[in-house]
């Protein structure tokens, strides 16, 4: 019986598979079995990682696929301990139909034996075919493009022939392996094609009159015939659920899967998102739940870039058979870096487990990290020199303890982030402008103090200042978008252009400069926000105990719930409300209260900021009713605290509309000068005489405040000998610092 039973992904009937959110996860129950799968000592493990940027013969270029391979290929060695030599990688020109089949079969059919663990991963183009068998209604199947496939000339009014591995073809590859430990990752998408604002779009353009070639159909027959299936037998079996084992696939049928660009590379959104996850991880879980940490870190990575991807699983396992991903348990401690090169006291890392949002943070001198022995145990530091994309350079700051070895392989985990004094705002210059325009935002946006205007896919932008054209307009109206800017107005969107900042367009032919004019107030709250997300992004990697929920008020619905992973918690998080790929929707008018327990054994201190669609902060705790800051933020140890704590305070869900993020911060020091500025916005926010919220030029005086607080609490620690940083960087300790972010998305 098998443990999922859908008409999806691998027969490719359609273009991805069925959306699987929280609620639907709880679908998939553990099992006595996944206990034994953690206890045996699974046998080889085999993997074929392909990824493809170097498309030509008319299909777009991509340029992250080959660093998805490397970021599957260092999480696989280095956490899930892979052997490299079991690792086949085919890259660019070496990823051809022929020899992405060869490799499957030679190095995957030929060697995996019963019990052993098998991983595939794609990186490139998605795109369809003609389905002779039609097994979904549009008579399509979603296809993988290799590197040699092509356009037909006349395709997009003829369709043609394209030399495609088909789904059908993927589905008998995957039925021959002999093993059940399988898992497909998939990062593509096979409908929409050419760029969204920043990202460039994994599908080939032009799908629906496509056929596959002769030679695809050959294959296949040879493969039944080899498995001895029938073909009626087959297309019963793919009709019904996957081959095996687990598919992994980065966007569901209505999204598009892309490259996008991070700081000072790129990868596949999804990808990164998944294997960033992986290394964070602090136990062994079964794959439900690893599927929901990671669908929730897409979601948040979509939500900074527009919300474009949700991720889908599906799976096809004995009944009640819930194994840990890649059906193999971690051999070893989680980390946010690792060793690949020593030559001497310098040594070369690998920065897989950083979060993208905190990346920036890692430049340069800016950044300690821990040496971590087999155990978790902490045996010696690590200050950054420089860093080139994930790649970084450091060197030894501090005698090696415990006996632990240095060597290519050995974990690390961050000790202190630094926060340079002149972070900047990204801004991309629409491709619609003409050159004329481009130049006149161009010099107009370089006027103000660290805003940095770019052309489009070239680096990491945070938002695009550009023009709302009518096929701009009409695709809002599809998305049914309320408040629709009118066409012609000048404002900010989301770096896939698929989102627009709330309040930041204005009248129809507005002129450029007189825009960023305007945009100017706008620019700084953004400015602030990137500030704060940047320096307190540590849920993952602060050594606090702590947990946080958002509740709807007066009840027990939780809306979300997060902790401090590294802090030893182990709680199984409460089920939400109201999960809709992957993010929690509140209407507006409701109300809601936070929940934030210390489980520390010292006392914490406690502010609450909110982000909201806009761009703009607001000061929810401390609020301008307390009288003693710095005592009523105070957290006791194993001590809960609910805000607003009493009946005539209310928090209430209210406008813009759109994606909000709530950052509950932490801390062992009280960051006194902080405290005071955050009350005295609080109170300014709460005046009758104000109007909008405090988000200009009074929170980057805060974000300045919380640096310096944060820096001294820093500076003052045990170990500040061996964790100097350079002048000019402040600094964020992880054993000093929690702050955990509840994302939600505010809804009519």
């Amino acid at each position: 019986m098998s443990f999922i039973k859908r008409r999806q992904f691998l027969q490719f009937t359609g273009s991805a598979l069925a959306t699987i959110g929280l609620s639907q996860l709880d679908m998939m129950q553990q099992g006595d079995r996944y206990a034994q799968v953690l206890a045996q000592n699974s046998k080889r493990k085999l993997a074929l990682l392909v990824g493809i940027d170097e498309y030509k013969n008319g299909i777009s270029p991509l340029e992250g696929c080959a660093n998805d391979v490397l970021l599957q290929k260092e999480l696989l060695v280095h956490r899930f301990s892979f052997n490299p030599n079991d690792i086949r990688t085919l890259t660019n020109a070496q990823a051809t139909r022929q020899n992405i089949l060869n490799e499957f079969e030679k190095h995957l059919i030929e060697q995996a034996k019963p019990g052993d663990v098998v991983v595939f991963h794609f990186s490139g183009h998605g795109s369809r075919v003609v389905d002779p068998d039609k097994d979904n209604e549009d008579g399509l199947n979603s296809t993988l493009v290799p590197v040699d496939s092509s356009l037909p000339q006349g395709y997009l009014s003829q369709g043609g022939i394209v030399p495609d591995i088909m789904g059908h073809t993927l589905f008998l590859l995957m039925y021959a392996l002999k093993t059940d430990n399988v898992t497909f990752v998939l990062d593509c998408c096979h409908s929409g094609g050419a760029t969204r604002g920043n990202f460039v779009v994994r599908s080939r353009s032009g799908g629906e009159k496509f056929q596959a070639t002769p030679k695809e159909f050959e294959y296949q027959r040879q493969w039944l015939k080899r498995l001895n299936l029938e073909k009626s037998e087959y297309i019963r079996l793919r009709r019904q659920n996957v081959a095996k084992g687990v598919v992994l696939a980065s966007a569901k049928r209505d999204q598009l899967a892309v490259d996008a660009s991070f700081s000072g590379f790129f990868a596949g959104a999804f990808t990164y998102a998944l294997t960033q996850s992986l290394w964070q991880k602090t136990a062994n879980e079964p794959v439900k739940n690893v599927f929901s940490d990671v669908s929730r870190t897409t979601a948040r990575l979509a939500y900074n870039n527009s919300a474009i991807q949700n991720p889908e699983l599906e799976a096809n396992l004995k009944e009640g058979f819930n194994p840990p991903l890649y059906f193999t348990p971690f051999s070893k401690s989680y980390a946010d870096a690792v060793v690949t090169e020593i030559k001497g006291n310098e040594v070369q890392l690998w920065l897989g487990g950083v979060d993208p949002q905190s990346l920036d943070a890692f430049d340069k001198k800016n950044a300690v990290f821990s040496i971590i022995d087999a155990n978790g145990k902490e045996g010696g530091t690590i200050q950054l020199e420089s860093r080139r994309g994930l790649v970084a350079k450091g060197k030894l700051t501090s005698a090696l303890q415990r006996n632990i070895p240095l060597t290519p392989g050995t974990l690390l985990q961050e000790r202190l982030r630094g926060i340079p004094s002149d972070i900047t705002l990204k801004i991309g210059l629409d491709d619609f402008f003409d050159r004329n325009t481009t130049l006149q935002a161009k010099q107009a946006l370089q006027a103000l103090n660290r805003i940095v205007p770019l052309p489009l896919r070239q680096q990491e932008v945070q938002y695009i200042f550009g023009r709302m054209t009518q096929e701009r307009y009409e695709q809002f109206q599809k998305m049914q978008t309320l408040n629709i800017p009118a066409v012609g107005s000048l404002g900010l969107f989301l770096p896939s252009l698929d989102q627009i900042i709330p309040n930041s367009f204005a009248d129809a032919n507005e002129t450029v400069t007189t825009a960023v004019e305007r945009l100017k107030s706008k620019f700084k709250s953004l400015l602030a926000a990137r500030i704060v997300k940047q320096m307190l992004s540590n849920t993952n990697t602060s050594r606090l105990k702590v947990t946080a929920s958002m509740n709807i008020a007066k009840s027990q619905k939780i809306v979300s719930e997060t902790f401090t992973v590294r802090g030893g918690i182990t709680k199984q998080l409460a089920k939400p409300v109201n999960i809709i790929d992957g993010v929690p929707k509140l209407p507006l008018g409701t109300q809601v209260a936070f929940q934030v327990e210390n489980q520390d054994s010292i006392p914490l201190y406690l502010s609450i900021l909110v982000i909201d669609a806009a761009g703009d902060m607001a000061v929810i705790f401390p609020d301008n009713q307390l009288v003693s800051v710095e005592n009523a933020v105070l957290l006791p140890p194993g001590e809960k605290r609910t805000i607003p704590d009493n009946d005539e305070m209310t928090l209430t869900i209210s406008e813009p509309l759109g994606m909000t993020e709530a950052l509950i911060i932490t801390s062992t020091s009280p960051l006194r000068e902080s405290l005071k500025a955050l009350q005295r916005i609080a109170t300014e926010q709460n005046s009758p005489k104000r109007g909008a919220f405090s988000t200009n030029d009074e929170f980057l005086d805060v974000t300045e405040k919380l640096l310096s607080d944060l820096d001294t609490a820093t500076r003052s620690g045990t170990n500040a000998r061996d964790t100097q940083l350079p002048p000019g960087v402040r600094g964020v300790d992880t054993t000093k610092l929690a702050a955990m972010s509840v994302t939600l998305e505010v809804v009519r």
